[in-house]
């Protein structure tokens, strides 16, 4: 202690002569008593020799008084005691995926980095709970399952979690839910109105512009294409989504009811308000307190018996800003480029976690103008590969957050999929349907979330025929051609009755692969597979029961499968491989052209609100490229 003494006195010295000031916070040492020890001794020793043994009840005073004295100072103690709680904020839509390396991809928040400060907390002795700002909007139900879980392992570490929320949408409060308590501000408000499935239809706009959309499908649920073709649901498609409706309504109704104590009737009726005061919330038991901010610590302390100390960003990393010097150029380089001292994997096994997010197209992954990203087949085929290669990665996951697009490129994954010895589990994210069920149907295991959106065995092709548009604004045409079916791919004239039958015929083909592959994997009957296709869609939870998936778990729950299938000891850590390695920020500077660069650059975040009508076209633009896709409707919203 006194060599670590010299060493500060030392170190505070030197720097106070150089005009640094240095503040060292820590442990206080204890005061030294010996001082009063020893003149109570000498006191009680004079003492002693100069009284009777008659003076022993003054003894016995004085004993009373020092114990009365000590349970004072033990009392203060108590009172002054604090109480440390991990402030976490939830906020945006947090993607999935290994994040930009470099600096920018540090303090972008997404999933796994904000479910890592859940746990982190759950086993940090330093924090006896957690305050979990709700900020909303949440990207999808299967998201929302993922940080139920996270906040369920928190709580079961023995930490409190409370949620604080200004107002709350369906999905923020479900996530509430999970939570212990909920606080909101007199002023706040739940809007809970339900469930309600919206698709935009063009064929009206189309037929002003001249523009007819020539789209056939094999699946009679398979309504990829009525936006297109149509001016509402079909009776198939109508039906099929009812019953998806009613299952996620159910979910949502049983998860407020189990949560809050409520009777299902009675969550049902709060639900039909749709909007409700925080005041009414209280009276309802959605909610637990009513507080602002600054009564928040109020609330806190007397559930916590103590005096609250909020850990603000906690586990977010902090990113190193210094510059400084003439080295800070080159350091400020190296963040941004993601370049990062080497560090040994040592010799612990791995799971690799191959990410396939966004439509499927052929070739390389990638990020459009407007916001729209993609998965390319060569990107996810070359990540599965390397998995595969590395001999320290034992087993993989595949993390499927797709509505699907080329059937090409679908079938050039699942055929990787199948091709690896090595045992691969598939964790369903918000949606993995069409192609991202394709993608995922040949693996030894699939998870999905309650909530996941799935299914869809189906096939759509076709084209918008411009010839009217053309004629209204003064274009024509001259044809020069050999071949019966030359016009197939034509973009002014519709199909000819060949050219319709031979795209037919082709279309057939690759359901025929589509439902035969499907059966395979799921090692189901075909007729029964076939039952369950046709563009059917499901939640996790129905294809659960039609055996379409084999568990409801979250991507951890996927991990400790792959790791157990690969004959990993359950107490045996291993270590997580993120892939497809993402590009830093000057590959995705440098390998786009300079116009749209500078068009995303300037959106930043704005392409995922009044802008993904555009992302979502330029999506399509490519997954047409191949003609024929496996893709559920892209302006489907479930909110």
């Amino acid at each position: 202690m006194r060599f670590h003494m010299l060493l500060t006195t030392m170190l505070v010295a030197a720097l106070s002569f150089s005009g640094v000031c240095l503040v060292v916070a820590g442990a206080e040492e204890p005061a030294s008593e010996s001082g009063e020890e020893q003149k109570e001794a000498v006191s009680a020793t004079v003492e002693t020799n100069a009284v009777e043994a008659n003076d022993e009840k003054a003894a016995d005073k004085e004993v009373k008084e020092e114990d009365a004295e000590e349970n004072t100072e033990n009392t203060e103690e108590e009172e002054a005691k604090e109480v440390r709680l991990a402030s976490i904020v939830i906020r945006g839509s947090l993607p999935e995926g290994p994040t930009q390396p470099g600096m920018f991809g540090q303090i972008q928040p997404n999933l796994a980095k904000t479910i890592a400060r859940l746990d982190r907390a759950g086993k940090d002795d330093d924090v006896a709970g957690v305050v979990l700002r709700i900020r909303g909007p949440i990207g999808g139900y299967g998201k929302v399952a993922e940080l139920q879980q996270a906040v369920e392992r928190t709580r079961k570490a023995g930490k409190k979690v409370y949620a604080q929320l200004e107002s709350g949408s369906t999905l923020d409060y479900l996530l509430a839910c999970s939570c212990d308590e909920i606080i909101m501000p007199e002023s706040g408000m739940l809007m809970i109105p339900g469930v309600r499935m919206e698709a935009i239809y063009f064929k009206g706009l189309l037929d002003k512009l001249g523009i007819v959309g020539d789209f056939m499908h094999v699946g009679a649920f398979k309504g990829a294409a009525e936006p297109l073709t149509r001016k509402s649901m079909s009776p198939e498609v109508r039906y099929n989504r009812t019953a998806l409706v009613e299952d996620l309504y159910g979910q949502i109704v049983r998860t407020i009811a189990e949560s809050r104590e409520l009777e299902v009737e009675t969550v049902k009726k709060l639900i039909d308000r749709g909007v409700i005061t925080a005041r009414a919330a209280k009276e309802a038991g959605l909610v637990d307190h009513i507080a602002y901010e600054d009564e928040m610590r109020a609330v806190l302390a007397q559930q916590m018996e103590g005096e609250i100390s909020l850990v603000k960003n906690y586990g977010k990393k902090r990113v190193d800003s210094d510059f400084s010097g003439p080295l800070g150029m080159m350091k400020m380089m190296q963040m941004m480029m993601g370049i990062t001292p080497t560090q040994g994997g040592g010799k612990a096994k791995r799971i690799a976690i191959v990410y396939a997010s966004g439509a499927i197209t052929s070739g390389k992954s990638e990020s459009g103008m407007f916001g729209g990203t993609s998965m390319g087949s060569d990107t996810i085929v070359a990540a599965l590969r390397e998995a595969d290669k590395d001999e320290k990665v034992v087993a993989i996951v595949l993390r499927v957050s797709s509505p699907g697009g080329s059937a090409l490129a679908s079938d050039l994954i699942w055929r990787e999929v199948v091709r690896i010895e090595k045992p691969i589990v598939v964790s369903m994210g918000n949606m993995a349907a069409s192609g991202g069920y394709y993608i995922s149907m040949g693996a030894d295991k699939i998870f999905a979330e309650p909530g996941t959106i799935t299914g869809s065995i189906g096939v759509v092709s076709g084209k918008l025929a411009m010839r009217r548009l053309f004629d209204k604004i003064g274009i024509s045409t001259s044809v020069i051609s050999r071949g019966e079916n030359s016009g197939m791919f034509s973009s002014s004239e519709k199909f000819t009755p060949s050219e319709r039958k031979a795209m037919k015929a082709f279309m057939e083909d690759i359901y025929g692969q589509f439902t035969q592959k499907a059966a395979q994997g799921r090692k189901m009957e075909l007729s029964k597979l076939e039952g369950l296709a046709g563009g059917q869609i499901y939640t996790g939870q129905q294809a659960k029961a039609n055996g379409l998936v084999d568990e409801l778990g979250t991507l951890d729950d996927a991990v400790a499968a792959a790791k157990k299938m690969a004959g990993v000891k359950e107490s045996e850590k291993v270590k997580l491989k993120l892939l497809p390695k993402p590009k830093n920020f000057f590959e995705q500077m440098f390998n786009q052209d300079r116009e749209e660069t500078s068009i995303r650059l300037l959106l930043g975040e704005k392409a995922h609100g009044w802008l993904r009508p555009l992302a979502e076209i330029e999506v399509l633009e490519r997954v047409f490229r191949d003609r024929v896709a496996t893709i559920v409707p892209y302006w489907l919203v479930i909110e």
